[in-house]
């Protein structure tokens, strides 16, 4: 364990941290997750400083949050990545590592051929919609075409 002196010059010449989240998602950003290699990142720390932060419990999946730990999300499996919410790794870089200036930053990523090919699916839906809504015929004009002679047979 370093002396106290050398804990405190540390903090005082890392004085910022940006925290940059990629936003690959269509939907809001608050839902952004960043996994233990971001947060080693914008800490300026050592992935084992990092692993040594975070509250984990080998006997317990999810631990009861501790305001001294980095807490990461909720996992489902043993085996699921750690992955943190972004204004948690801002808490814990004011409150626990005492740094003074914390930025949360959510950067959209450069759209993928599969969003491309989800918007315009979605585009397309949206004019059948439309063009849905302006037919005005009412069932009964719709049972009156059903009866037509001129229509072949399936």
């Amino acid at each position: 364990m370093f002396p106290r002196s050398v804990e405190s010059a540390t903090s005082q010449v890392q004085q910022s941290v940006e925290i940059a989240i990629e936003n690959t998602a269509s939907g809001s950003s608050g839902d952004a997750l960043v996994g233990i290699d971001d947060v080693q990142k914008s800490l300026n720390r050592s992935r084992a400083s990092v692993y040594r932060y975070t509250n984990t419990d080998t006997r317990n999946l999810n631990p009861p949050f501790n305001p001294r730990k980095l807490n990461p999300e909720y996992r489902s499996d043993q085996k699921d990545p750690l992955l943190f919410h972004p204004n948690e790794v801002a808490r814990f870089a004011k409150d626990v590592l005492r740094i003074k200036e914390v930025t949360v930053e959510v950067l959209n990523s450069p759209s993928t051929a599969t969003q491309q090919m989800l918007g315009a699916i979605l585009e397309e839906l949206k004019g059948i919609r439309t063009h849905l809504e302006s037919v005005s015929d009412s069932p009964a004009d719709l049972a009156s075409h059903r009866d037509r002679k001129d229509r072949p047979a399936a």
